[in-house]
């Protein structure tokens, strides 16, 4: 369970609070309703905060409930993410996961119902017909032929669906509301449809399935749902979630409420473009960390406690914005600059070699790992004739804003000694391949002992005991703020959203044992926060950056 936090307000939990103190509810109970047919994503995470957060907090409970109404789109594998996901952040859910299949007898017995009562028909239109029946949004829809069949007939044939005498496609159960509504979801909305679809909960017991509108509200219902929050799409289709609960017979109504979804600045989160990323291929998978998924978020370093703050400091509203991705990163980079222990690495490296130090000396340099907190402890890092600096660390010649090395210039290596740029080696093409130094053996943990001012610090590593290591460095996955909505948002995908360097770390990390549960961060010093990926083994170390070390985002709207 995701430990007490300050609660936050908001129109939803007024609504709670007066329910509870007019004594309409004596107890609050939510429900999270994923459709197992992608990985939840960011989205979700608001929802998920939001639905478990309300239960925790107000002492209620909240159902886990798959809305498994769908089985050509679904499979048991992404059942199994969802609940992990969902784990993952802290939540527990009430009793068992439930499932919308669960109620199916039920479900079709407040069908048969609703035909009993002249309220649904069977339609043998065909989808073309049905669509033109429907009307716009400025004209009225007009009545099906078959909207006027008797009660018994419409009987005979929904139980004719019921035993696979129809094709699929052949014929729909409608409710029979009114063709000529303002709102289009209650002009004789579809109930039932026939699909030959084997379902990874209930096999092959049916070939009909209810949809969703006329399945949400009912499994509400069924489950003792006080409080049904949904996104703001879904407004218009309360009226018929309250219409279906009106006209069946059945003990609890549910109230449904309505929050703005979250929109996130350079991503998308519909899941059906979220699955054309994976189907073509454009991303690794579900859990690719440029994916706005909860998994690949967890993949490329984010913690479940960042995701929540980040779900609380946007706060829910019925208000449509678009959310910054720097305010997703802010509370990530507060924790694990808090948290996550320092080591050093270098990504694109370039020599050194220190002429007068020692040639088969190796000393064993003590490291703090975190600079702030003792109490995490320190480690060893060797330190040798031979080094590797960041090749943008140094420069033959530079300005007085240049803190790094230059020629003829010194400059303390971190946790280490001073060191002075003498001469360089070059390659053919005029690249610097080697940096040969000098060093001062009296500046270990001390300032030169003349009163020198050696102002810049870079970080290295021992070329004779670093560790490679293939360091991903993730950007956004699109070039504009908002791809969705673009004629092509494919044709928005950043090319240079993972770049891969080969570089090296120090060899403290090569003993780290990884922990997909659980993945461990690490603050690359002077670089960026950084996590080993899955993809790691004894023998290669991979390293994804999680996030920088300061918000860059303003900079890409300057």
């Amino acid at each position: 369970m995701a430990e007490t936090e300050s609660r936050p307000t908001n129109f939803i939990r007024q609504i709670i609070d007066k329910d509870l103190q007019s004594g309409l509810h004596n107890q609050v109970h939510t429900r999270f309703p994923p459709e197992p047919n992608g990985y939840l994503h960011i989205g979700h995470a608001k929802s998920i905060c939001l639905n478990f957060g309300i239960a925790q907090d107000y002492q209620g409970q909240c159902n886990l409930r798959f809305d498994d109404t769908n089985p050509d789109k679904e499979d048991i594998d992404y059942v199994n993410a969802i609940k992990s996901d969902v784990t993952w952040l802290g939540f527990e859910w009430q009793g068992e996961a439930r499932y919308s299949s669960n109620y199916f007898d039920q479900l079709h017995a407040f069908a048969v119902e609703l035909i009993e009562k002249g309220l649904a028909y069977v339609d043998f239109s065909n989808q073309e017909q049905v669509r033109e029946m429907r009307g716009t949004l400025t004209s009225p829809g007009t009545n099906s032929p078959f909207r006027d069949t008797s009660i018994e007939e419409n009987l005979a044939q929904f139980a004719k669906m019921r035993n696979g005498e129809y094709k699929e496609g052949e014929c729909l159960l409608r409710a029979k509301i009114d063709m000529s509504s303002p709102f289009m979801c209650m002009r004789d909305p579809a109930l039932y449809r026939v699909k030959f679809a084997h379902h990874h909960q209930t096999g092959d017991k049916w070939c009909i399935y209810p949809m969703y509108d006329f399945t949400h509200c009912i499994s509400d219902a069924i489950e003792g749902i006080t409080h049904s929050l949904c996104t703001l799409e879904f407004q218009d289709n309360r009226r018929l979630y309250d219409w279906v609960l009106e006209n069946i017979t059945i003990d609890v109504v549910p109230r449904q409420y309505e929050f703005s979804r979250l929109n996130l600045e350079y991503t998308v989160l519909s899941k059906r473009k979220l699955i054309q990323l994976v189907d073509e291929k454009f991303v690794s998978g579900w859990d690719d960390p440029r994916m706005p998924t909860i998994a690949g978020l967890r993949r490329r370093g984010f913690t479940a406690a960042s995701i929540r703050e980040f779900c609380k400091r946007i706060g829910v509203t019925k208000m449509d914005n678009m959310v910054e991705m720097s305010m997703l990163e802010a509370p990530l980079r507060d924790e694990l600059n808090e948290n996550a222990p320092r080591a050093m690495a270098v990504l694109e490296p370039v020599k050194i070699v220190i002429e007068n130090y020692p040639q088969e000396s190796v000393e064993l340099l003590e490291a703090p790992n975190h600079p702030n907190r003792p109490e995490m402890g320190s480690r060893e890092v060797p330190f040798a004739r031979e080094i590797y600096i960041e090749a943008e660390d140094f420069r033959e010649e530079a300005n007085k804003k240049f803190k790094r090395l230059v020629l003829g210039k010194e400059v303390r290596l971190r946790n280490a000694y001073v060191i002075k740029a003498q001469r360089v080696e070059k390659d053919g093409q005029g690249n610097v391949i080697t940096i040969f130094c000098e060093y001062d053996a009296d500046t270990l943990g001390k300032d030169p002992a003349d009163g020198r001012k050696v102002k810049g610090v870079i970080h290295w590593v021992s070329a004779a005991h670093a560790v490679a290591a293939e360091i991903r460095l993730y950007d956004s996955l699109f070039t504009v703020a908002n791809p969705a909505a673009q004629d092509d948002f494919i044709a928005c995908i950043n090319p240079e959203s993972l770049t891969i360097k080969q570089g090296w770390v120090e060899p403290s990390l090569a003993k780290v044992n990884f922990d997909e549960a659980n993945i461990q961060a690490f603050q690359f010093e002077r670089t960026g926060y950084f996590c080993f990926d899955k993809d790691s083994t004894t023998s290669k170390l991979v390293f994804n950056r999680t996030v920088g070390l300061r918000d860059t985002w303003a900079k890409i709207g300057d």
